[in-house]
């Protein structure tokens, strides 16, 4: 099969989906609501009985699935733009997440933190 133009153009990422470990989203709700900001949303009912969750902060959904055959996601990970980058920073490491330097960016700072399953995710500020 032959195609005669490119595909539309793509219009923006709706969610981001990670992985962590059956029975784990009292710690994951610590992590990505206490420490990082997001709300809890109500998943549609059609995906009710699964485990994880679904949250929001400002316009990024993250969707947590979950496997009893869990790994990590590394060295994928999303990265995702904040307003303040030290106040999130110091946020995490107040909550005992380390956070690891990463090489710069031209126009940005940058920084990895891990989730409490060893999911990386990359925080990123405009300069």
């Amino acid at each position: 099969m032959t195609h005669d133009r490119a595909p539309a153009d793509f219009l923006g990422i709706e969610h981001v989906q990670l992985i962590i470990p059956n029975g784990a989203e009292r710690r994951a709700r610590e992590f990505y609501v206490d420490v990082l900001g997001f709300t809890e949303i109500v998943r549609p009912e059609s995906l009710g009985g699964r485990g994880g969750g679904w949250f929001q902060n400002g316009g990024v959904n993250l969707h947590l699935g979950s496997e009893r055959d869990f790994h990590a996601t590394q060295p994928g990970h999303p990265a995702w733009l904040v307003p303040d980058l030290a106040a999130v920073i110091a946020r995490c490491e107040s909550a005992g997440h380390a956070i690891e330097q990463t090489v710069p960016l031209p126009g940005f700072d940058r920084v990895h933190v891990y989730d409490p399953f060893g999911n990386r995710l990359e925080l990123m500020e405009r300069r």
